[in-house]
């Protein structure tokens, strides 16, 4: 039986098939890559554009500027069996609620999908938010995003009934899950 929890390896954390470790310079084709597949209903800003941007070089300026506040931070999954990265999943400034509570954030490529990989990834990052003594954490997702909304449910989180209405890119809900 796999390990619920994730542990501690190096820099970054491990659950029975997959590492999650820091960025490097090498990640931002992945990085590119996500952002790319994005589902057109997110918003522009965090998609590509039309003429490419942000390119290459500003992926490669992000993960060199990139400071993983709060503890563990934003984390590159791959898995164990042959180290191809497949997403990111960890904590980010909690920018919506204001609680001061932690965000969980992870986004995988499509290839990856329906295989628990999130899931997996969550608990391993939500296990380790716990051991530094973060005692909620928040996520936010958009209404249509039923996929996330399962894995959070999985974790423990519950919809707390806030809303940001958009009606372009549909509706972002705040979920919190308390740790201890």
């Amino acid at each position: 039986m796999g390990r619920a929890r994730g542990t501690q390896e190096h820099d970054g954390l491990r659950s029975e098939r997959l590492r999650l470790r820091p960025w490097t310079v090498a990640d931002a084709a992945f990085r590119r890559r996500l952002w790319a597949e994005r589902d057109p209903r997110v918003p522009a800003g965090r998609r590509l554009t039309a003429d490419g941007s942000p390119s290459l070089a500003d992926m490669e300026a992000w993960i060199l500027g990139y400071e993983p506040e709060p503890t563990p931070g934003l984390l590159v999954v791959e898995l164990v069996e042959d180290e191809a990265p497949i997403g990111y999943c960890g904590l980010v400034r909690d920018s919506v609620a204001r609680s001061g509570d932690p965000e969980l954030a992870f986004e995988f490529l499509r290839t990856s999908w329906g295989h628990g990989y999130a899931t997996e990834a969550a608990r391993a990052v939500v296990a380790r938010a716990a051991e530094v003594g973060h005692e909620h954490l928040v996520a936010t997702v958009r209404e249509w995003n039923t996929a996330s909304l399962t894995v959070l449910g999985k974790l423990g989180f519950v919809d707390t009934g806030e809303r940001e209405h958009d009606p372009v890119h549909g509706d972002s809900l705040l979920l919190r899950a308390r740790l201890r």
